[in-house]
């Protein structure tokens, strides 16, 4: 018995289901996407998408594995989609910059994981250039399309990824995140998008934007599949420096009653939006609901920290990855991501051991908190732009939409990104819920019991009967 695709989700469960009882096999399903990202056309989510003729052997080979066989790969015929900052053998790496491109020798180990545990790969997803920015649209391969609204940003630097699973072409993408690049995009995108611990996957093979702070992340429908990702991807890599051993099983268990910190009313900022904040209330009462008790917090070293990441010593060694191919190629660069990266150029060292240890007091300082709290809340955007909006004024609208984000990888935290709701206009937003180091299972649960209790539609296909689709505004950029 087959079914229909387009009335499927790619949600894990649902696809494994549909495979089980022989309704769909990869090779189909395979097809499908092929098929789909070739009718949406130019619509600025892929820099490179592999061939129909390799992915369909890879379906196939699937296929030819014995049902013992097939039952061992936890991700059997799972498609997926790849960040073009992450190596993948077979298509290069360009971190959305053409004349950087490389070809890979190797796949990233959580790529190669990934792989080995059945799953499929589609291509390779836009951003951000050399993942600098929050907001999708610093891309010379164009801006991958918002699917609830073209106008908008489709949020950074993660922008093509999110897109990929929002728009039903895969059932979760790989990414990064350093300051929100894997979770801004989950909220503009109606997605789920999980933050790892720092040093629970390997970034070995990666164009990193900020190695010391930057984690691969995950997107996906619902926070199960997220984790069911995570599960196969994570893993220690000894030639990773920044690689550390697992103490997820080492974190006490999450109360049945739990607090949940929310920042103080004097600063939540959601810069004029008033729907987002009504969504952001009721987010809150609905942790309520299931057994949270809302405790206000002070957000002052959350706020410090955030000007850190973009303000100080973090800034010099983004500029220190890329110091050679900025000083040599300027021209090569989107203008706004070099004159971003250029600045850290002017960084001296006694400012970076100064920030080094400012930091290490503010940390400190959220330490203490999770004496009273056991997750904390907070709305994971204050609002969402239109493309023109940040055209006109990039870097104030860029540090906006970090505002309850960039601060987590320099704090060491965990995070899930998760739907909470649409504004009047469409608009999808979403809360984030952020936990200590290897206390991501708590973020997780609490992230899945929420999400399911919204009630919301995955992604953004219930959107194709309702509106036709949208023709990308800055195609004109594609190259």
């Amino acid at each position: 018995m087959t079914v229909q695709i387009e009335s499927l989700d790619f949600e894990l469960p649902q696809l494994t289901a549909a495979y089980a009882r022989g309704a769909l096999t990869p090779s189909t399903v395979v097809e499908h996407i092929l098929q789909e990202i070739a009718s949406r056309g130019a619509d600025g989510v892929w820099i490179s998408v592999v061939s129909r003729e390799d992915a369909l052997s890879r379906a196939r080979q699937l296929e030819a594995l014995s049902k013992s066989e097939r039952e061992a790969l936890s991700l059997w015929g799972i498609p997926f989609s790849v960040k073009d900052c992450i190596d993948t053998i077979g298509l290069p790496t360009t971190s959305g910059c053409p004349v950087f491109s490389y070809t890979p020798a190797k796949n990233n180990l959580a790529v190669e994981r990934l792989l080995a545990a059945g799953a499929i790969l589609i291509g390779k997803t836009n951003m951000d250039q050399f993942a600098t920015g929050l907001v999708g649209v610093r891309s010379p391969y164009g801006v991958a399309r918002n699917p609830f609204d073209a106008a908008y940003i489709p949020g950074g630097s993660s922008s093509g990824a999110a897109v990929s699973v929002a728009a039903g072409l895969v059932s979760f993408a790989l990414a990064t995140d350093c300051g929100g690049s894997g979770r801004v995009p989950a909220a503009f995108n109606n997605v789920v998008g999980l933050k790892p611990t720092r040093g629970l996957i390997s970034g070995i093979g990666t164009v990193s934007a900020c190695r010391s702070i930057e984690t691969l992340s995950i997107f996906a429908l619902t926070v199960g599949d997220a984790q069911a990702a995570f599960e196969v991807a994570r893993a220690y890599d000894e030639d990773d420096p920044f690689s550390r051993p697992d103490a997820l099983e080492a974190v006490r268990p999450l109360p049945a009653r739990f607090n949940f910190g929310v920042p103080g009313a004097r600063w939540l900022d959601f810069f004029g939006n008033s729907d987002a904040a009504a969504l952001f209330a009721n987010a809150v009462e609905r942790l309520e609901s299931f057994g949270g008790r809302k405790v206000e917090v002070d957000y002052t070293p959350f706020t410090e920290i955030n000007d850190l990441l973009f303000k100080g010593p973090w800034l010099a060694e983004r500029y220190g990855a890329l110091q050679h191919f900025v000083d040599e190629r300027p021209d090569a660069l989107f203008p706004i991501t070099r004159d971003i990266l250029v600045g850290g150029r002017s960084i001296s060292g006694a400012e970076v051991y100064a920030a080094q240890q400012r930091l290490n007091i503010l940390k400190r300082q959220v330490a203490k908190l999770w004496n009273e709290i056991d997750i904390l809340a907070v709305p994971t955007t204050g609002t969402i732009y239109r493309i023109d909006e940040v055209e006109a004024d990039p870097i104030t609208l860029n540090a906006r939409i970090g505002t309850y984000t960039n601060f987590v990888n320099l704090a060491d935290l965990s995070a899930v990104a998760v739907p909470s709701g649409f504004l009047p206009n469409g608009l999808p937003q979403g809360i984030t819920l952020i936990a200590p180091a290897f206390a991501d299972r708590h973020a997780a649960s609490i992230g899945d019991r929420f999400h399911r209790a919204s009630g919301l539609p995955f992604g953004a296909r219930h959107l194709r009967a309702a509106r036709p689709n949208h023709v990308n505004q800055r195609e004109e950029n594609l190259t």
